[in-house]
């Protein structure tokens, strides 16, 4: 991008939170240029449409989709944003439509999206329906990789507050994975070219949030999409939006969702994969499960049949309401005294104001 291009200069500000439905994204559509190719794919168990975009005219495929998970918004804010991009009359964006197709699903589970739901009106885990193919979500999404052919495939995906990146208090703000096409998650031409588009992603990104980037295990489960395609030796990436301290709209992240898509598509254009490697992948750390949303210091103080010093966790539970989200405080952990317990935000019970903190979000009630 040119240095005087501002990342507001085509952010879609009307599209913002986590809630995004067909509702939501439906006006920025239809708005689109012809050349923007616009249809149905065809509709969900409830009937509402699943929307597909074809954009570009270049010999590099790319198949991305979003929203498999209903709840998880970020990375369709992130593709929007892509559109946006692309329509601006910029040398960048000219050498993206000539060097690229790309095939976009922005939401390919409208009601569970609608709902705020992980899976679809029927309770079925999409992500887990690679090989059944029992649901119509499953069977566009599969049917539209068959026609369409791609050359690399982009799985997106929103992850929980709970990560962390390694050992370490850094949130996995993004977080990737080359999916295995087999149990003994042995490496083929298709893997390799994911994991140094990994890599080359990640680079970028740590001029950004340093330390914030994660890698997810690559435990194998062929019922799960990425796995799935990677089995028919496509290169698939799995891409994770995660939290930024304070950014619980996740409209920080889809920032860095976005970076991540423009730097994966500059390196397939300039074939730049050599200059990443299997190991600058491997090298990039685990995710692990140590946030909580609040963690509580000094816990007896609300508690007298709590041990002295306890801590307890708190994470915030998703509801709908209102068409829009509000994040309820839940107890996950009440007595604890993990050292390798992390909170987004730390209150200490023996402080007046912490408590009058707690207090007004309800949390107290959760003790005693």
């Amino acid at each position: 991008m040119k240095e005087e291009l501002k990342y507001t200069d085509f952010k879609v500000v009307e599209i913002q939170g986590r809630y995004v439905t067909n509702a939501h994204i439906q006006n920025f559509l239809k708005q689109l240029p012809a050349s923007f190719h616009m249809n149905v794919l065809g509709e969900s168990v409830k009937g509402n449409p699943i929307y597909g975009l074809t954009i570009g005219t270049g010999p590099k495929r790319i198949f991305m989709w979003s929203q498999m998970h209903g709840n998880e918004s970020t990375t369709t804010k992130a593709v929007l944003d892509l559109i946006n991009y692309l329509r601006l009359e910029l040398g960048e964006t000219k050498n993206i439509l000539q060097n690229f197709t790309l095939q976009l699903i922005p939401i390919l589970n409208p009601d569970g999206a609608k709902a705020y739901t992980r899976v679809n009106a029927n309770g079925i885990d999409l992500n887990r329906d690679a090989q059944n193919q029992s649901q119509p979500e499953s069977k566009i999404l599969k049917s539209v990789y068959v026609n369409f052919k791609p050359d690399y495939c982009f799985n997106l995906h929103d992850q929980r507050t709970i990560f962390n990146v390694g050992q370490t208090k850094k949130p996995a703000t993004v977080s990737f994975l080359a999916p295995a096409f087999d149990e003994e998650r042995n490496l083929s031409d298709s893997r390799i070219a994911s994991m140094q588009l990994i890599a080359a992603m990640n680079s970028c990104l740590q001029k950004d949030i340093p330390g914030q980037i994660g890698r997810y295990n690559d435990g194998f489960n062929a019922n799960c999409v990425g796995d799935a395609f990677q089995m028919l030796k496509t290169p698939t990436i799995l891409f994770e939006a995660g939290h930024f301290p304070k950014d619980y709209e996740r409209e920080i992240t889809r920032r860095y969702i976005f970076t991540a898509l423009i730097e994966a598509l500059a390196t397939i254009s300039q074939q730049k994969f050599d200059t990443f490697s299997v190991e600058d992948y491997q090298a990039i750390p685990e995710n692990q499960k140590m946030y909580c949303d609040v963690l509580i210091e000094n816990t007896h103080e609300l508690d007298v049949n709590l041990i002295q010093g306890s801590k307890a966790a708190i994470l915030f539970q998703e509801l709908l309401q209102e068409d829009a989200i509000a994040f309820k405080p839940t107890m996950d952990k009440k007595n604890t005294t993990i050292a390798s317990l992390f909170g987004h935000e730390i209150k200490d019970a023996a402080l007046l104001k912490d408590r009058l903190w707690l207090e007004k979000c309800g949390i107290t009630s959760l003790f005693n």
